[in-house]
This record gives structure tokens, sequence and C-alpha cells, in this order.
């Protein structure tokens, strides 16, 4: 079999030579690509003014390009995305149904409703758009506008949406982006480029993306790169050793926006108990936020807090409430959730050797490598909670919810909550102890571009924000003339 190529993509042109061979995460598949090494002086923008002709398009031109694009992305007639679905059944942590699934919804990202509606909720067009003016009291009138700016993008590869989120991040800022392709997903950021330049070569928005694949971790290519004359932003979406990598080349002039690690959790309220119908519900919304992603994302559910009560009644209830749990994560559609890839041998070490202590917790599932959950008989979390993955969650009884707080922290993403009345008392609390996103129990993987992400606005932090001051004496205080001590 011919080794795939993965091209490198640098503004508009598409780059096949000087080739190397490279390994996709997992071992799985071996791919050339242009050695990163040779084009070093060509990925950088260079010179800043060159982010001029962006200025020549209005936010018009640029939803009319992304819904050409998006028509263009269509799974069934693009040779790219085909490609860079079949490569990356072998690279990517999720199975082959959930892949192609997730290709198959790339271009519903692209219409100008859902870009309109998330960039005027954070950035707001009109500041994109020119300079907004406000009065000041003291008479200064102020001007702010958000531009673009030299960014490298290195993108998270656990769901293939993320590459083209950044591409429309980059676009509607009017930013000049350099991605970093992941090596568990090589393929689809260079895939939306090469449509990109196939459709329209020249444009602007088109010969302001670059993307190559350099294995992370090359220092001799990453300080030539990671320096403010050629960047001005990093947006690192990865892993505590791939963040802590990355810091080292944080300077002046030089900004890191991090998208890091996460853990998310739910909370089940005890009027969940009130009736069969609630239970069942309740466990078909816990199944879809642990086995979404097959678990590979930040916002699926881990450890689980069930206020069924600690006492032998109580833990009746949590146990029969897992069994449901259980069975509607086998129920799930195979472009969410499926039989993981591989079951990690050290987390089903752990659950079988639960499976002795039945005191303590009960475990159902997991025999098979398929998931498992875990119903913790007193009210503590297993001790390799951080390890929990593949469809593989932890129900923790408790009697009130003020026994969740102590295990929320900064490392919590997102909390899903039922029913939707305890909502009320706990959004405004949550957040102080470090919950950054709550959401109704079953929505965790519907992540929605227009709410914050991280406990930050990513697409306001992607900006340069420049304001521009108009002050004269006949309409503010001048400093010049006061009085002196």
């Amino acid at each position: 079999m011919t080794q795939p190529i993965a091209p490198m993509i640098i503004r508009g042109q598409v780059i096949t030579d000087n080739l190397i061979e490279v390994g996709g995460r997992g071992g799985d598949l071996a791919f050339l690509t242009p050695d990163a090494h040779q084009y070093i002086d060509k990925l950088p923008l260079g010179n800043p003014a060159r982010l001029a002709d962006l200025y020549t398009l209005s936010f018009e031109d640029i939803l009319d390009y992304a819904q050409a694009l998006g028509e263009r992305l269509d799974f069934a007639s693009n040779p790219y995305l085909q490609e860079a679905c079949e490569l990356s059944y072998l690279t990517a942590p999720t199975t082959p149904t959930m892949v192609k699934g997730s290709y198959m919804g790339l271009r519903h990202m692209l219409t100008r409703e859902a870009i309109t509606e998330a960039v005027e909720s954070t950035v707001g067009i009109k500041y994109l758009e020119g300079w907004v003016k406000q009065q000041l009291i003291d008479g200064t009138e102020l001007e702010t506008r958000c531009f673009g700016a030299r960014t490298l993008h290195i993108v998270a590869g656990n769901a293939t949406s993320l590459s083209l989120l950044t591409i429309i991040r980059n676009m509607v800022l009017r930013s000049d982006a350099i991605i970093k392709a992941p090596s568990n997903d090589p393929f689809t950021a260079l895939a939306i480029a090469r449509t990109m330049v196939d459709m329209a070569p020249d444009h602007p928005l088109t010969r302001h993306l670059s993307v190559a694949y350099w294995k992370g971790g090359d220092q001799a290519f990453e300080q030539r790169l990671y320096q403010p004359q050629n960047l001005e932003k990093i947006v690192a979406w990865g892993g505590y050793a791939s963040m802590k990598h990355v810091t080292q080349y944080i300077q002046p002039g030089l900004e890191l926006i991090s998208l890091d690690p996460k853990r998310s959790a739910s909370i089940i309220g005890k009027g969940t108990f009130a009736s069969e119908a609630s239970m069942r519900e309740a466990a078909v919304r816990l199944a879809m936020d642990i086995g979404a992603l097959n678990q590979k994302g930040c916002v699926c559910a881990r450890v689980v807090y069930v206020q069924s009560g600690t006492d032998e009644a109580g833990l009746a209830q949590l146990n029969t409430f897992g069994r449901y749990v259980y069975d509607a994560m086998h129920t799930l559609p195979n472009t969410l959730s499926t039989v993981p890839k591989r079951y990690d041998p050290n987390l089903k070490a752990h659950v079988d050797a639960l499976r002795l202590d039945d005191e303590w917790y009960q475990v159902i599932g997991g025999k098979d490598g398929e998931g498992a959950i875990i119903c913790s008989q007193i009210p503590e979390p297993v001790s390799f909670a951080t390890l929990l993955d593949d469809r593989t969650a932890n129900l923790v009884p408790v009697d009130e919810l003020s026994e969740v707080m102590d295990a929320v922290d900064s490392y919590t993403q997102t909390v899903g909550i039922y029913p939707e009345s305890i909502k009320d008392e706990l959004k405004d609390i949550l957040p102080l102890y470090g919950a950054q996103r709550i959401v109704s129990l079953g929505y965790a993987a519907a992540m929605k571009w227009a709410a914050p992400q991280d406990s930050i606005e990513p697409l306001r932090r992607m900006g340069k924000w420049i304001s521009n001051q108009i002050a004269s004496p006949e309409t503010s205080p001048a400093p010049w003339l006061r009085p002196s001590i």
C-alpha cells in the first residue's frame, strides 16, 4: 500500500516536496509530510502589514465565503474529506462510525446564522467592522476596534470540529493562522484547507491559512517559529505536558491562550428518584454525557454525584440507577458513542480489582471493555477517578448537594445537572469553587460556540483590541495644564 501524504498548506500553496515519514498517534499509521524545517522561513507571515488585504473584506463577504465553503464540505461529494475520514479511522481516538459522523456534520458549522450568532454574542460584529465610538465622562471621545493577529493554533485532535472551528474563528477575526495539525487528527484541517484552495486560491481568507504537521517538542524548529516577530498569539489545546512545554516560549509580545485539559462531572438531585420515569430520563441523559465522544472530551462526565442518600435504601436506588445508565449507554447512536476503540488496560485493571470488593463498590459491566458504571457504596469517588475514560464513570452517593462542592475545583469544566429545578440552587455557587460551564444533563457535548469556553471568551482573546483616544483642551482636561504643587 502506498503511504498517504499529508501536504503542507502555506497561504494557498499546496506543498508535497521534501517529504519525511512520520507516525500518527497510536502507531497504526505512518504517513509522509513535508519536513517543516525546510519551510521555517515561509510559514510565518512576516510583515504584519500583509494582513491588510483582509480589511478589504466586509463581514458579509466573510459570510459569503463561509457559506460557499460549507457547500463544498458536503461529505458525499468532497474527496478530501472522504480521504481524511478513511485515514482518521486509524489515528482518531474514536471509532469509525463516530469519525464519519463528525465529518458529515462539519458543513453545518458554516451557516450564516450560526457564525453571526457566535460573533455577535462574543466580540460584537461592529467591533470587527470598524471603530466603535463612545463619549467618556471627562469629554474624551474613545474609539475601539478589534483587529486580527498573527496566530499559531495548536489544535486538539479529539474532535474533528475543532479544526474547522479554528478556521472559522480565524476568518471572522481577519487573522493569519498557522495550524499545527495534531498527531491524532493530522488530516482534517488539511482537507478543509485544500477545499479552500480549490474553491478560491487567491482569496484573502484562503491566503491567510497555513496548515503543517511537525512533531511536538521539536525545540530546534519551535524556537525559531515561536518568536514575537513571527507570531503575536499562540492558542494551545492540549494536555498537561504539552501546555508546560509551550509556556517556555512565552515572552513579551507573544501571548498564550490556553485551552488546557479539564475534567467534568454531573449532579443528580433527589428529585430524580420521585418516579421511575424521571429515573429513566436522567439515566439516558447521563449516559449521553458519559458516552459522548467515548468520553474523550473534557466535557464528558466522569464522577457523578447522586443525591440518592447513603443509607441502605439510598444505595439500592443508586445501584438501580447505575444499571439504568449502563443499559442506556448501549442505546446511544453509533455516531455519538460505541464500544471504545481500545479500552485502557490500566483502567481495566483498576475496575476489575473493584469487583472483588463488593462491600464498597458495585461494578456494572466493563468485563468486555465496553465501558462500566461503578457505584460507590460510600460517599467518596474511586481512588483512580482521574483515570476514568472509555465510557467508565463513577456514581457517588451523597445526602446533601453541599457535599459536592469539595469535589469542584479549577479543573472542573462542565457540570451537568438534573433535574433542572436544582440549577437555581447551584449556578451561583458552583463557579465560586471553579466550575466553568453548567448545562442541563445530557447536553454536555452540545458545545455552543456563542458561549464562553473554559471561563474565557476565546474569540475575544484571539483578537487585538485597539483604542483611539480623541481629546483636546476644549473637550477634556489637559494634563499639562494642571497646577504644580
